[in-house]
């Protein structure tokens, strides 16, 4: 039966796989980007997750023109890359607010409905970061690190309305941020990689329309890597 699915983020990379994914499945799409620019042949809703109200009013909006969210893919997420010592307040704060936050406040609202159901789907958007940590990202990887923890957490709460919550941590995909990468760059993280070569947005989408699916009804609380065996231990 078709779903009616929120994404955040939704409107680039990782997260408009997902939600054409979504869509192929037959599913209800809406996805949420900050601008609220149109996003072609996606349903957009205006939505800063770093800020309650603006959440509040995107479901609110969600709600009035589809109906209550069935499944909620939490993955907007911005990066404030740099060592350290040399890392501000505001570094720290606008990526932990975003990404961890940010997912914890749209997770809260869309609970609201699901708990009501008793039915739904929470999943995270992590990366393989969170387990291996990374130089450069401390901020990144304590947000991200901390979406296992809220889904976990989340998992325990909900279990008894039938909402599961689980999370998938991408490793290095093929994106607009990767392509970025110096050939120098690129050859070391793939030398590291078990299965020689980058994830593509779209295996990451698969297996979060699988954990949205019927077949994935007794999986709660779990991390699921998506990274060709990177984070292999952690």
């Amino acid at each position: 039966m078709s779903k009616i699915v929120l994404v955040t983020g939704g409107n680039r990379g990782i997260g408009l796989a997902i939600a054409n994914a979504f869509l192929a499945n037959g599913d209800t799409v809406i996805v949420t980007s900050r601008s609220g620019e149109p996003v072609a042949g996606l349903n957009v809703v205006t939505c800063d997750v770093s800020d309650s109200a603006s959440v509040d009013a995107a479901f609110t909006q969600v709600e009035a023109d589809f109906g209550p969210v069935e499944v909620l893919v939490a993955n907007a997420g911005i990066t404030r890359d740099k060592l350290l010592v040399r890392m501000s307040d505001e570094d720290v704060d606008e990526v932990l607010n975003t990404n961890l936050v940010g997912a914890i406040r749209v997770a809260r609202r869309a609970s609201r409905a699901m708990t009501q159901a008793r039915s739904g789907r929470i999943i995270f958007i992590s990366s393989v970061v969170a387990m291996m940590g990374s130089a450069g990202q401390v901020n990144y990887a304590a947000s991200k690190a901390g979406l296992v923890g809220a889904a976990r957490s989340l998992a325990r709460e909900l279990g008894s309305r039938n909402v599961t919550a689980n999370v998938v941590a991408p490793g290095f995909i093929d994106t607009d941020m990767t392509a970025a990468l110096s050939d120098d760059r690129k050859s070391q993280i793939v030398g590291n990689i078990p299965l020689g070569r980058y994830g593509s947005a779209t295996d990451v989408a698969h297996t979060v329309v699988f954990l949205a699916s019927d077949a994935a009804q007794y999986i709660t609380g779990a991390l699921i890597p998506v990274d060709g065996g990177l984070g292999m231990g952690h």
